[in-house]
């Protein structure tokens, strides 16, 4: 028997969903249900195809209550930019959760990807970071460098904004992009730990594969999200920072394992602390996050395949019957 699959495009996709609360409330909460149980989450699939400068990565969850689940499709091609092509592409693939049926197809090229992934900030900031944040800092200057702020901004409405790249140019163009924005203060700066010095909240959104951010600058009541560590081999953090933390948070344990900064830790034979807690386990309260003004926090973000599910939940149950309808 035919059924009816809904086809979104990334523009209808962009008219129809922005950074906002609501889409953090809805990360936030697909967080608490991995900490709850029940959830199917297989490992991410991940390619690296180095001959290519490209990566692939697959990740789903089934989350029970929901109506559906989601499959994403994340391809990152990093030469792309010299042919005049995104980087990032990709889509995601709603499916029912009672009868498998394809219910969604969204041609986002990674948009979504994009909102939830900086949604996720959102909630780690809104978690562990210090209740007043002055300036805020980031270290990176691309899209996700942007979206992080302006997530980060939602729930912790901060006045001035740093930005460290490695391009000066670049960091100098997202500041500007962010002054006008989120309409407050921003500047480039070249020393990233005058950066991480001077702010309360620093977010780590590079590919990088060698510390970006060290432990000797840390410093009490900061709070720090690195969301760049999504391949093995990348490292963004020094590994004896999550050790002098006063709390060191993963999305996924058993990703941040392999894909995430605690990889790193733990191959340096650093982290001897047993199990970190999960975002998720902070937000229901089963595992201390920050405990005090002065504390020390990390949030290691590896992206999961819940924040897809639910990302694509909220999609199809907010929109209806928006985009192409085939008959398959």
């Amino acid at each position: 028997m035919a059924h009816d699959i809904q086809i979104v495009t990334e523009a209808q996709l962009r008219a129809m969903v922005a950074l906002d609360l609501t889409v953090v409330d809805v990360i936030e909460r697909a967080f608490a249900a991995l900490a709850k149980g029940g959830v199917v989450m297989p490992p991410i699939l991940s390619m690296d195809l180095p001959e290519a400068h490209g990566e692939v990565d697959v990740k789903t969850a089934y989350i029970p209550g929901f109506d559906g689940f989601a499959i994403k499709v994340s391809p990152g091609f990093f030469d792309n930019p010299r042919l005049g092509l995104p980087s990032l592409n990709g889509l995601m693939i709603l499916f029912s959760a009672r009868t498998g049926l394809v219910q969604a197809v969204f041609l986002d090229n990674g948009y979504l990807t994009d909102i939830r992934t900086a949604a996720a900030g959102a909630v780690a900031a809104r978690h562990l970071a210090p209740e007043r944040v002055e300036t805020a800092g980031v270290i990176g200057a691309g899209v996700q460098a942007r979206l992080q702020m302006q997530a980060a901004h939602l729930v912790r409405p901060f006045a001035r904004v740093l930005v460290h790249g490695r391009d000066p140019e670049k960091a100098r163009a997202c500041a500007a992009d962010l002054a006008a924005t989120l309409g407050i203060a921003a500047e480039a700066v070249a020393d990233p730990a005058a950066l991480v010095a001077e702010s309360q909240l620093v977010v780590t959104t590079t590919p990088a594969r060698a510390p970006v951010l060290r432990a000797d600058w840390l410093h009490p009541g900061l709070h720090v999200t690195a969301m760049g560590s999504d391949q093995e081999g990348k490292n963004e953090i020094e590994p004896a920072a999550l050790v002098r933390a006063d709390a060191y948070v993963c999305d996924r344990v058993s990703q941040c394992e392999k894909q995430g900064e605690l990889r790193a830790a733990l191959a340096a034979g650093q982290w001897t602390k047993g199990a970190p807690a999960e975002l998720g386990e902070v937000i229901t309260g089963t595992r201390p996050g920050r405990t005090s003004a002065d504390d020390i926090t990390i949030c290691d973000l590896t992206g999961t395949g819940v924040q897809d599910t639910a990302i694509a939940t909220h999609v199809r149950a907010r929109f209806g019957s928006a985009g192409t309808i085939i008959r398959a």
